[in-house]
């Protein structure tokens, strides 16, 4: 008992007719743009997260140089 391919037909052909091709088309474009940016912003948030834990990286192997540094002059 699932819709058939005439039933989701009719009802594009009545969503076609209430809204009008154009506002469909703008309704498109600009839902689009939304998961485009979603998407970006996404991309985005993993790169800095990425940056982060290297900028972290760095700065511990930084201290850990700075600590070792002090036991090689007592030598």
């Amino acid at each position: 008992m699932g819709i058939s391919i005439w039933q989701l037909l009719i009802v594009l052909g009545i969503v076609i007719l209430l809204f009008g091709t154009k506002k469909l088309r703008n309704i498109g474009s600009d839902l689009g743009g939304a998961i485009r940016g979603f998407k970006k912003s996404m991309s985005d948030e993993e790169e800095k997260k990425q940056a982060d834990q290297d900028n972290l990286e760095g700065q511990q192997a930084e201290q850990a140089q700075a600590e070792e540094k002090p036991k090689e002059k007592q030598s």
